[in-house]
């Protein structure tokens, strides 16, 4: 009775460990089901997302009164071989003068332009110059871009105070943006001492956002400009809460927020690059328009709208913080926040209001940017050395600083392109930089501090 009872007892844990073997593989099994489905999904969008791709571009010049300007030039057929002549793609320009065509491997290629194919009254500006060599190290993104240009020569150019007049209007939308965009970064700077180099991520996701509610939802950038916004003042507060107020609260010094400031950025910008990919792309509204001349500029609608919503919002925002309770207790926590705490001011709420108009503000000029360029995963990082410059050069810490500053940086970026190559016009704003810290360390409005 007892070794039956016993081997029943044996029998059933056996049954039971078998049986628990048993789901434990089949686990094991629908967890790497799962697993290589979700695998499979990422790789193949993945694969989908980093697809390369040159772009070809036949743009019309033309000179009216000194004032040259570019207009698509569709049906215009382009082929792409490889360095040996092999065919790799073809195909025509479309309303836009561009077209893109599939590669397959980061390699050498040659871009062809027909010529018969250009409209009767359409010749290039060269005419020996119907090919493009691209070499396979120029291959810094997924998509590569060529230009051909047709019409008359700028050799002649126009004149010295026209394109004076040109690049101030293009420099003063350019230092809009960036006043817009650091004005945040800059009152974080004061209110809680951070320097935040991911605050061009923040930029760039506003223009991530919109291009996702705007292409690929479908919804018109005038609906979706209130929500792009208001989800970067969100993520300016989710960084704030769930980092660096944490890091405030734990007394880790300021050198230590900005390193991992540092890190999140690369983070985020890795994160853009794995959702986005690395070519640029366009907002479907008000991506195709043409420059309208006043007098010796000329500009787009959609440009000179954006300026001056720019300038509206920049002129509200003055408005705001010397005027209003919360403003007035901003600027008193920017200038002292120990000061400012012991006369009842309730500072993490103002820092968090700080870190939410912050986001918003960058947000919008993401959101501005891509309008005015093309949205792509690294547009807040290529800014964010000119809102540093800007913010040093009005004054650390000072919101009317960061719009003046801002202002000043990209309309001498835009006038630096006269002079030096398009591809060094940074350059002279982060000269000013140096020349700010070691001159005048405390910029145009900040005031001398005694240390020590």
């Amino acid at each position: 009775m007892c070794l039956t009872s016993t081997n029943r007892i044996i029998g059933d844990q056996v049954i039971k460990t078998a049986t628990a073997r048993t789901n434990w593989i089949a686990l094991c099994k629908a967890f790497a089901i799962v697993a290589a489905s979700v695998f499979a999904f990422s790789s193949a969008a993945q694969a989908e997302e980093s697809g390369l791709s040159i772009v070809a571009s036949v743009q019309n010049q033309t000179i009216d009164d000194g004032v040259a300007t570019k207009n698509p030039v569709s049906g215009v057929s382009i082929a792409i071989t490889t360095s040996t002549g092999s065919m790799v793609g073809e195909g025509v320009t479309d309303s836009s003068g561009t077209v893109t065509i599939s590669v397959p491997s980061k390699d050498s290629y040659v871009v062809t332009i027909d010529v018969s194919t250009l409209p009767d009254d359409v010749t290039l500006i060269d005419e020996s110059k119907t090919q493009a060599t691209i070499e396979k190290d120029s291959f810094t993104t997924n998509s590569k871009r060529v230009t051909f240009f047709a019409g008359s020569s700028t050799a002649t150019g126009a004149p010295l105070v026209d394109r004076l007049a040109q690049r101030l209007v293009d420099g003063v939308r350019l230092g809009l943006i960036i006043a817009i965009s650091s004005v945040g970064l800059s009152l974080i700077f004061g209110t809680t001492g951070l320097t935040n180099f991911a605050h061009g991520e923040m930029v760039t996701f506003g223009g991530l956002i919109a291009f996702w509610f705007n292409v690929l939802l479908g919804v018109p950038l005038l609906i979706a400009a209130p929500l792009v916004i208001a989800l970067g003042g969100v993520l300016g507060l989710a960084m704030n809460a769930i980092i660096f107020a944490k890091l405030r609260k734990r007394g880790i010094g300021l050198i230590s927020q900005l390193v991992v400031s540092v890190g999140l950025s690369i983070m985020l910008r890795n994160m853009y690059l794995y959702q986005f990919g690395g070519r640029t792309r366009p907002l479907d509204d008000f991506s195709l328009q043409v420059a309208k001349r006043f007098g010796p500029v000329s500009i787009t609608m959609r440009d000179l709208t954006t300026a001056i919503i720019s300038l509206i919002v920049l002129v509200l925002v003055a408005l705001y913080l010397q005027r209003s309770r919360t403003g007035k207790a901003i600027r008193a926590v920017s200038d002292n926040p120990d000061l400012a705490s012991s006369t009842g001011i309730d500072t993490q709420k103002i820092i968090r209001i700080v870190w939410f108009a912050g986001g918003a503000l960058a947000a919008m000029g993401g959101l501005f940017r891509g309008l005015d360029e093309q949205v792509g995963f690294e547009m807040g990082s290529r800014l964010i050395f000119l809102m540093f410059a800007g913010i040093t050069l009005g004054g650390l810490g000072s919101a009317y600083g960061a719009l003046i500053g801002g202002f000043f940086v990209g309309v001498l970026v835009e006038l630096a392109s006269l002079v030096v190559p398009a591809e060094l016009k940074n350059a002279p704003a982060l000269l000013i930089l140096i020349i700010v810290l070691v001159v005048r360390p405390q910029g145009i409005l900040g005031r001398k501090q005694r240390i020590g």
